[in-house]
């Protein structure tokens, strides 16, 4: 059945009796309520597990950047707000913004092998 027609009867149903207004101020509270639940709260968790992982960062950790870029850290500067992470077989010194960080690649973050 689509969708417009059940919701078009929930919404002729609700409105039938003398709680109309309120059974209908009740269902956008449980739609909004939803929408929160399932999608900004886990965006929310999420966005602070990753800033939890930046700031946790030291020198020696293996991190990939959002462009795709590997590297190990070897050293942070002043501000904290910087990395120098040295990529490749050649030694090439990158310097990026912590906020480019996508994952830390190290074992004490990986969580995979602790299920053996």
């Amino acid at each position: 059945m689509n969708i417009s027609i059940l919701s078009a009867n929930l919404t002729a149903n609700l409105l039938d009796g003398n709680n109309g207004i309120v059974s209908m101020i009740l269902l956008y509270i449980v739609v909004i309520g939803g929408l929160w639940f399932f999608m900004i709260r886990p965006q929310s968790k999420r966005k602070k597990q990753e800033e939890a992982m930046r700031n946790s960062l030291d020198i020696g950790d293996e991190v990939t950047t959002i462009g795709g870029i590997m590297g190990k850290i070897i050293s942070i500067k002043d501000n904290g707000d910087s990395l120098v992470i040295e990529t490749g077989v050649d030694r090439s010194k990158i310097r990026i913004k912590r906020w480019a960080i996508a994952t830390c690649d190290n074992e004490k973050n990986d969580t995979k092998g602790d299920k053996k």
